[in-house]
C-alpha cells in the first residue's frame, strides 16, 4: 500500500505544480485537478489489472478511499460509475460513502464557521 500511496502524491505534487508554473492555476484548485486525476487513474489502472491475467499488483482498497479523502471523491465517484469498478462489494461502497459524509460534514463545518464571523 505504501508504493501506491508514495506513488499517488508525487504525482499529484508533480502534476499540481506543472499546473501553477504552467497554467497559472490558483493552488487549491490545481491540488483538486491533479488528486482527482490521479485518483481516477488509479480506478482505470486497478480496473485494468483486475480483468488481465498479467501478474502486476491491485491498488489496495485502503489506498483508493484515501485518495478519495485526500480531495478525490469526484473522481473516485466517476471511477465506480463510468469503469464501473468497486461497485459489486458493499463494504467498499459504504467507505466511499463515508468519506462522501465526512468531506460534506468538514465543508458544511468549514461554510458554517466562514459566515458566522
Amino acid at each position: 500500500m505504501a508504493g501506491f500511496l508514495v506513488a499517488g502524491a508525487g504525482l499529484t505534487a508533480l502534476t499540481a505544480w506543472l499546473l501553477v508554473a504552467h497554467l497559472h492555476a490558483g493552488a487549491l484548485l490545481a491540488y483538486l485537478l491533479a488528486v482527482n486525476l490521479v485518483t481516477f487513474g488509479a480506478y482505470l489502472y486497478d480496473k485494468s489489472v483486475a480483468g488481465s491475467d498479467l501478474p502486476l499488483w491491485r491498488v489496495p482498497e485502503a489506498t483508493l478511499h484515501l485518495l478519495a479523502l485526500a480531495g478525490g471523491t469526484p473522481a473516485a465517484l466517476a471511477g465506480q460509475h463510468w469503469l464501473r469498478h468497486k461497485t459489486q462489494k458493499a463494504a467498499f461502497r459504504t467507505w466511499t460513502w463515508v468519506v462522501v459524509a465526512v468531506q460534506a460534514a468538514a465543508i458544511v463545518g468549514w461554510v458554517w464557521g466562514t459566515i458566522g464571523r
